[in-house]
């Protein structure tokens, strides 16, 4: 019988990624931060996975090895959106290593995606669906009411609403205010409805800073949290369907633009706002010499023998032909006051006040 003497020799281990391979990924990741960043590493996360259990290198991928990726995805029932978003991230980090100089070409340039959707399938709240769920919301706890009414009465997205810090609470021209930042990272203040500010008065109690929802552990609730307060509030309304933060976020915006509503009326008022009338004067305007603006000559029938021509007649009836010099020059162009002007810009600006 025979004993194997044990080996003292080291393996070599392969490193997962080459340099400059390691150097891509960094680099493209490197250029979002928040949430997209937390996206777009899942997505090459599992591209990664999927290439190194077929001994795949990523500088060494074809056309081919990425379609292969696209149609594991659609066999293990990921929705066309996903595999669509798996490979934009894809392509999006070899165009980065392509413009980096670290790869020749993209071997995801022409990769076909799966067609879309053009219509929404996202759940839609009516109007006493969205009053169920604030009334649900006014019975529970204050730090779930003042979080759904961020959502339904403001359309804060749910980063937004659980971002939020007590400090940045505020009082601007009489009115509730909070400071937020949005997607790529714009801060913006936003008045509060009054609903929405005595909530979350009743959420931070004595509470001086810090942030404005808690979870149960006593750190900042995040998105996931947020999420089961909504779908909990959801079935206490009595409301069956899938309903997200982002769902909530839908509901005002469609809210917004139902007639009678503040936000779709100044929108339409916006949109219908009268324009100063526009002068063909390029020298500065004439002054008022006292003579009423020249009425438009009277628009007569095309003559006979010309039937898609229009003549004009000047006021005191006589002929084009008798007459080539009409309009006279000096009356062809009306006068332009500084009365005209002022009314001009109270007319285009009358909405801005």
């Amino acid at each position: 019988m025979t004993t194997a003497t044990p080996s003292t020799a080291l393996a070599t281990i392969q490193p997962v990624f080459t340099d400059p391979e390691r150097l891509a990924l960094a680099g493209f990741l490197a250029g979002y931060r928040g949430l997209t960043r937390e996206a777009y590493a899942l997505d090459l996360r599992q591209f990664t996975t999927w290439c190194r259990a077929r001994s795949l290198n990523l500088f060494a991928v074809r056309r081919a090895d990425i379609e292969g990726f696209a149609r594991d995805l659609e066999a293990r029932g990921r929705a066309r959106a996903t595999v669509t978003r798996r490979l934009c991230t894809i392509a999006g980090f070899y165009k980065y290593a392509v413009e980096e100089e670290l790869l020749e070409h993209s071997p995801a340039a022409h990769v076909r995606r799966p067609r879309l959707d053009y219509e929404s399938h996202a759940t839609a709240l009516d109007r006493n669906e969205l009053g169920a769920m604030l009334v649900a919301a006014g019975l529970s706890p204050p730090a779930e009411h003042a979080l759904l009414s961020l959502l339904a009465l403001n359309g804060l997205r749910v980063s937004e609403a659980t971002g939020a810090d007590i400090e940045q609470l505020g009082l601007e021209r009489g009115h509730r205010t909070l400071t937020i930042t949005r997607k790529g990272g714009k801060v913006v203040t936003i008045p509060l409805a009054p609903r929405t500010a005595r909530a979350i008065d009743l959420a931070i109690g004595e509470r001086t800073g810090g942030p404005v929802f808690l979870a149960a552990d006593g750190r900042r609730l995040d998105r996931h949290g947020a999420g089961r307060i909504v779908r909990k509030i959801a079935r206490r309304a009595g409301i069956t369907k899938a309903v997200t933060p982002h769902t909530l976020r839908h509901a005002f915006i469609t809210a917004s633009w139902m007639p009678g509503s503040r936000c779709a009326t100044s929108k339409r008022q916006h949109r219908m706002r009268t324009r100063a009338p526009r002068c063909g004067m390029t020298e500065p305007a004439a002054a008022w010499t006292g003579t009423p603006p020249t009425s438009s000559p009277h628009i007569s029938r095309a003559p006979p023998g010309n039937p898609h021509r229009l003549a004009a007649t000047p006021p005191d009836g006589r002929s084009r032909q008798a007459d080539s010099q009409w309009p006279p020059q000096d009356t062809a162009r009306e006068a332009v006051t500084d009365r005209d002007l002022n009314v001009s810009a109270n007319r285009r600006y009358a909405w801005t006040g």
